[in-house]
């Protein structure tokens, strides 16, 4: 069951002025579940994105790079799920050609004003003849409000959709800011077996989207990891529309661009923290964070190694306060100059470790009191800078290893 998360209220939902979405049953590995979804974008809409840093990229991901690449501007977006056309060679960019091709013509659009998105089992052929006959379906069923069943168009094994939406007011004038993400294991930095679609109607330099993206990922997606795995079709869009009538926003540093960011930041955490929460066999949510380093950098390196061990994830999930297994993570972590003398650790608002030794008013039943909760902060400071980090993740099941030796049959 996930941890503390419900799926969206569609009403809940703010449509984006300039951006239709449609969903499909196509019967691309399942019968009778929305696996086709359709974005129709506004002309003048400018898109941004970041992908996989896995060097055996999917063929989506190759083709979304080399048209934002070709600057043209995107008009449409076409996600499946079931299937992510991953380790398919030449053939699966051919047939992911091939469906931009079909959604081009049906949409009066170019080839390369679409961008392709597949999420589900790899090395298996992609089956096209069932996505495009799916497409008119999706194209007729394009409404400005359709963010709640494009959330559940893109699951694969999600047990919920995944949603957020805010707005704010930028010059006056009401500027949304809606996403959906997909995710629940194969889920680490750089990131993860996700995709994610954040659109906004604001006015804002074509220049700055591709930042603001940027920012974004690395405050949310590239925060969060569920098994250490990196995957081959992550993606993350982000759409601005341009068309809440709002001044031109020329600079993300200035008050009305300071305002956008922050709700593009908030929207993206949501979505981030929603997959962490549903994470494959997941029962508990922990943040990470890493206080007192010299740079960001190394507080993340030494999160990331707490959230990826599995003694302790597995830890977690069996409410055992071993947590000698934390300390050994922040030891391996690769800073070679760390002293340990000076390693202070925190379960919540229990102070477990102090300057390197276990503290001496720590009583194991205060750690597993917080062990058994859902939601539990890790707190580590290292006394060596006034950097911080915060990272993301869950606990490690039996249920996970259900989930991923049964995942295709």
């Amino acid at each position: 069951m996930p941890v503390n998360l419900v799926a969206p209220n569609p009403e809940d939902l703010h449509p984006v002025a300039g951006v239709e979405i449609g969903t499909a049953m196509a019967g691309v590995r399942k019968a009778n579940r929305r696996d086709v979804t359709v974005f129709r974008l506004a002309p003048g809409s400018t898109v941004a994105g970041v992908f996989t840093l896995n060097r055996f990229c999917a063929a989506p991901v190759q083709i979304c790079r080399e048209h934002l690449a070709a600057g043209r501007g995107s008009r449409a977006i076409v996600v499946n799920t079931g299937n992510a056309n991953a380790g398919t060679g030449a053939d699966g960019l051919a047939r992911a050609n091939a469906v931009c091709d079909a959604l081009a013509a049906q949409l009066g659009l170019a080839r390369q004003d679409v961008l392709p998105f597949s999420t589900g089992v790899i090395m298996e052929t992609l089956p096209i003849d069932r996505i495009i006959a799916g497409l008119p379906a999706a194209i007729t069923d394009l409404k400005p409000a359709n963010w709640a069943q494009a959330a559940e168009g893109i699951m694969t094994t999600d047990t919920l959709p995944k949603a957020a939406s805010r707005q704010v007011t930028i010059g006056g004038r009401t500027v949304t800011v809606t996403g959906i993400a997909k995710g629940a294991g194969m889920i680490r930095p750089n990131m993860a077996t996700m995709l994610g679609f954040v659109a906004t109607d604001a006015v804002i330099e074509p220049a700055l989207v591709q930042a603001l993206v940027r920012e974004a990922a690395d405050h949310s997606f590239n925060r969060i990891t569920i098994d250490g795995d990196t995957s081959t079709n992550d993606s993350f869009v982000l759409i601005a529309s341009q068309q809440a009538g709002n001044p031109t926003i020329t600079a993300l540093d200035s008050a009305d661009g300071e305002l956008l960011r922050e709700a593009v930041i908030a929207v993206s955490q949501q979505l981030a923290q929603a997959i962490v929460r549903d994470g494959e066999g997941a029962t508990k949510f922990i943040a990470i964070r890493v206080d007192g380093g010299r740079s960001k950098e190394e507080c993340r390196q030494v999160a990331y190694a707490i959230a990826h061990s599995p003694l302790v994830k597995t830890a977690f999930f069996a409410s055992d306060p071993n947590l000698g297994r934390i300390l050994a993570a922040v030891g391996y972590a690769g800073i070679d100059d760390l002293d340990q003398g000076l390693i202070d650790l925190y379960l919540d608002d229990v102070h477990v470790a102090r300057a390197g030794g276990r503290h001496p008013d720590y009583r194991e039943e205060d750690g597993q009191r917080v062990m058994k909760q859902a939601e539990i902060t890790v707190r580590v400071d290292l006394h060596r800078g006034n950097r911080h980090a915060t990272v993301w993740t869950c606990d490690l099941s039996h249920d996970y290893v259900t989930i991923n030796a049964d995942y295709r049959s």
